[in-house]
């Protein structure tokens, strides 16, 4: 749907406008489309992206702070979200033996498996990004690069 019809709103004071509500309106759509695809996995979009992080990460350990710098929302709490997927038994938080001040964070065993049950169930391809065909990825990824690189 436009997104002149999505907001109500006809007239925009020029294309640039347009796009940058519909950047924002769209990042705002597939927020909520993507946590009601994690609820029956009783995840958060957040805990999902330090779980995946921490695969990449696997079998090394990671630090709250390499977390933070590779979440895709920075404005989320990455101390709590650990603290919520260790009470889910999807992540182990230890000492780390060389510096006593640092925690090493892994995913356990039953984190990769419900990695694995997540990207088995397909979830993830019902985004909407699937319309789109290769070619139309590709410009639409080096258009959203272009815009980062402003800021």
């Amino acid at each position: 749907m436009r997104i002149e019809d999505e907001i109500k709103q006809p007239i925009f004071r020029d294309e640039y406008q347009k796009a940058h509500i519909n950047l924002i309106y769209t990042s705002g759509w597939l927020q909520l489309r993507q946590a009601a695809m994690f609820k029956p996995f009783g995840l958060t979009l957040p805990q999902f992206n330090i779980l995946r992080i921490l695969r990449g990460q696997h079998p090394l350990p990671a630090t709250v702070a390499l977390l933070i710098e590779r979440m895709l929302d920075k404005t989320s709490n990455a101390s709590r979200i650990v603290d919520r997927l260790e009470e889910k038994k999807l992540v182990t938080r230890t000492v780390c033996p060389a510096n006593r001040r640092a925690v090493d964070i892994r995913i356990t065993k039953a984190g990769l498996d419900l990695l694995d049950h997540i990207e088995e169930s397909h979830i993830l391809d019902s985004s909407g990004i699937n319309q789109l065909s290769e070619a139309e990825i590709h410009q639409l990824n080096a258009l959203l690069d272009k815009i980062r690189t402003t800021g």
